[in-house]
């Protein structure tokens, strides 16, 4: 077997999980390709492990190991994307970006207002007392 036929796949299958990973606003999507991604890397790890004729393996192995982190990483992606679905309404990526820039934007504008007022106050407090005194 040619080592060209399942690297050409690998790489096929990892530009279209980079694709997915860009150009996606689902977050399930995204960790979609983000395992299409994982899949072209286990399929190049073996299909290298079956050329150099590795007698332990290493590839096949490592790819095992890949493989229990993918389930483990889509398991806590998955669980995380349905908090944040659960707490927000939607799924979507570049809204939530948005809203999180949002929320930092209107708690900086808060404490700019609160730092103003609070001035207001005491510039206020200070004419009360110039005042006061210029009566006296």
């Amino acid at each position: 077997m040619h080592l060209a036929y399942p690297a050409v796949l690998a790489a096929l299958l990892f530009c279209t999980g980079l694709y997915g990973v860009l150009a996606r606003r689902n977050a399930i999507l995204v960790l979609m390709s983000v395992e299409l991604m994982l899949n072209a890397v286990n399929l190049n790890l073996v299909a290298f492990d079956v050329w150099l004729r590795d007698t332990l393996h290493a590839g096949q192995a490592l790819t095992l190991f890949v493989i229990a982190i993918a389930a483990a990483e889509i398991g806590i992606g998955l669980a995380i994307v349905l908090m944040v679905y659960r707490s927000r309404g939607t799924s979507d990526v570049d809204r939530l970006r948005d809203s999180v820039e949002s929320d930092a934007t209107d708690e900086a504008a808060r404490e700019a207002a609160a730092e103003s007022a609070q001035a207001e106050a005491e510039a206020e407090a200070a004419a009360r007392a110039e005042k006061a005194e210029a009566t006296a």
